[in-house]
């Protein structure tokens, strides 16, 4: 039977405020399922003309799925937030781009007609499960020299890129970071950051209960010359920091996409359209470069150029990577359109979790963006991949 592909739109996006990995951060004491249930629980409270039984989907992505983030996250996330037991939901992982692959998967589920409602998110407890816990890798990786052996290491991969850019210095790293620092802090005093924002409880053993109400990682003192200070544990001399990288984070996401069509008819309004998306490969020991081919592919294949492109949300994972994608398409290290409201360098990057993060603040610059009519969500993915989302601005108030 023939089909015609339907438009999907972003509707609404929420986050639970990003915290600090480790026995003192916000979420210490607080499980991985709950953070992605408040987030869940916080969409449909702000959408209330949703049935809860017209959700078709949760796809929930998380890159370390054991313990509180094993068990079929997106079928047990469902359960807990009350949704109907009619609702099902399953687990995925694409390492960082967790869930952004969440999104552009039940997203293509629902322009072929599968689904007309899906919830679609990741979480990362990084605190309770770093980074590469429990994994193997197979020796033959090394042994038959498929991969360097820095590609299983993000900071080392992040040096390599400023091997291969030799022109992307330390000192450029660390402003494009200062930057990032300071671009957060105007965002939060501006009230930018907080709509997004799902207060969230935290239990302390040993304060009690509490509230979280804002991103914990934010550094908004940070100067050059405190960067500079810093120590390169990846490489001696190097020039990757804890400064200008994201942080190790704890947090959840969860956005609502629907068809358009049925967003109206129920009485939900769209903030973005989903146009097309594309993910690619490059080689492991550069992962950092991966948003470049995969932004090539899908801006080639939607005959665009970058400068249709009026917002760019990249995932802030290292400095050098960002700048090697602004590099790459001859884009100003402080161009207006990238990361307007800061990024990850700033406000944190709970690996599965940031695709919707990027998502989510990108949705809000084009209510305030209405000349801008396409928009770039786009990140580096462990393993050596990148992958872009482009969106079309469902408050464009521009002509064909």
């Amino acid at each position: 039977m023939p089909r015609n592909a339907r438009d999907v739109v972003f509707v609404d996006g929420v986050r639970t405020p990003f915290g600090k990995a480790g026995p003192k951060g916000l979420y210490a004491e607080t499980r991985a399922d709950d953070l992605v249930v408040r987030a869940i629980r916080e969409l449909l409270r702000r959408n209330p003309s949703l049935p809860p039984e017209r959700v078709d989907e949760v796809a929930i992505a998380a890159t370390t799925q054991t313990g509180d983030q094993g068990l079929t996250i997106g079928r047990s996330a469902a359960v807990l937030a009350g949704l109907p037991k009619s609702v099902p939901g399953y687990a995925i992982d694409r390492m960082c781009a967790g869930a952004m692959t969440a999104v552009t998967t039940s997203g293509a589920g629902i322009s072929f007609g599968s689904y007309d409602v899906v919830i679609a998110g990741g979480v990362e407890h990084m605190g309770r499960h770093p980074m590469g816990e429990g994994v193997d890798p197979n020796p033959r990786f090394l042994a038959d020299r498929l991969v360097d052996p820095s590609a299983l290491v993000m900071g080392s991969t992040a040096e390599n890129l400023h091997d291969r850019f030799p022109g992307i210095t330390k000192e450029r790293a660390d402003a494009y970071a200062v930057r990032s620092q300071q671009k957060v802090a105007a965002a939060y005093a501006a009230g930018k950051i907080q709509p997004d924002l799902a207060p969230t409880a935290i239990r302390s053993a040993e304060k009690g209960w509490g509230l979280a109400t804002e991103d914990e990682p934010p550094r908004p003192g940070t100067t050059l010359e405190s960067l500079a200070a810093l120590k390169t544990p990846f490489r001696v001399h190097g020039n990757v920091t804890a400064g200008n990288a994201a942080g190790l984070n704890d947090g959840a996401t969860a956005c609502l996409l629907a068809a358009e069509d049925v967003a109206r008819k129920i009485g939900l309004t769209p903030r973005m359209r989903l146009v097309d998306f594309a993910f690619a490969g490059v080689e492991p020991e550069v992962m950092g470069v991966g948003p470049v081919p995969a932004t090539e592919r899908l801006l080639a294949r939607n005959a665009l150029t970058m400068d249709d492109i009026g917002l760019i949300e990249i995932n802030e994972a290292f400095a050098v990577q960002v700048l090697a994608f602004l590099e790459h398409f001859k884009i100003d290290d402080d161009d207006a359109r990238v990361n307007p409201w800061g990024g990850a360098i700033a406000l944190g990057h709970p690996l599965a979790s940031s695709g919707v993060r990027l998502m989510n603040q990108l949705s809000r610059l084009f209510e305030e963006r209405t000349d801008v009519r396409y928009g770039l969500t786009t990140m580096c993915v462990g393993m050596g991949m990148g992958g872009t989302v482009l969106w079309e601005n469902a408050n464009w108030e521009g002509t064909e």
